[in-house]
Formats: structure tokens, sequence, C-alpha cells
């Protein structure tokens, strides 16, 4: 199981919508994502700033398989209006994750 961190960037004004959208997220956009291997999706909100915490088996191979579902093709049109994209990171998993730098229950004494 893989867990990694992503962040992206709302539209300024648009971060009241942001979150009423993610009130409920379409039932079958849960599916699809299950179905390419995410087993969970988290997000915060600071301002403007979203980050993500994702945990999945293939990170890389989730986000494949979604790019061609219908579903996910219509989640991601429809949440475009709000969001200016996910920070772009060269190095990180598929471009997008932040640095992991520490986590707490991993640290050995």
């Amino acid at each position: 199981m893989t867990r990694l961190a992503l962040h992206s960037r709302l539209i300024p004004g648009t971060e009241e919508d942001y979150e009423i959208e993610h009130a409920h997220v379409w039932p079958e956009l849960i599916v699809v994502m299950n179905a390419a291997g995410i087993t969970d999706w988290s997000i915060w909100r600071s301002g403007r700033d979203l980050f993500h915490l994702v945990e999945c088996d293939d990170y890389e191979a989730a986000v494949a398989k979604l790019a061609g579902d219908p579903v996910d093709q219509r989640w991601q049109e429809h949440m475009s209006r709000f969001v200016e994209g996910f920070a772009q990171h060269p190095e990180g998993l598929a471009g997008q994750s932040l640095n992991h730098v520490w986590t707490m229950s991993e640290q050995v004494d």
C-alpha cells in the first residue's frame, strides 16, 4: 500500500463551492476509484491550497486507469471550474507528489 500527498490550488473565489461539491462526491466516482486501486483519499484546505492524502496500491497505475474512465473524465471536467491544477514536481510520483519528510509512527528510537 502506498500513501502519498498531493497539492493543488483553487481558483480564487471558489473555496466554498468546492467544499459543497465535496460534501457528497458522486458514488459512481468512488466505485471507479476503488476499482483503480485507490482505497482512500482525504483533502484538507488552507485558503486556496488543497492538500490531498491518497492511499492506493499503485498511484501511477491508478491515474492511468482513471484517465480512460468516463466517470472520472466527467468529474475532472466538472471540478475544473474550481481547481487551477495540481502542483508539478518533476521528481515526484507522476510529477505531482509532495516530498515526504516525516511520519511519527515510522520513527525508530
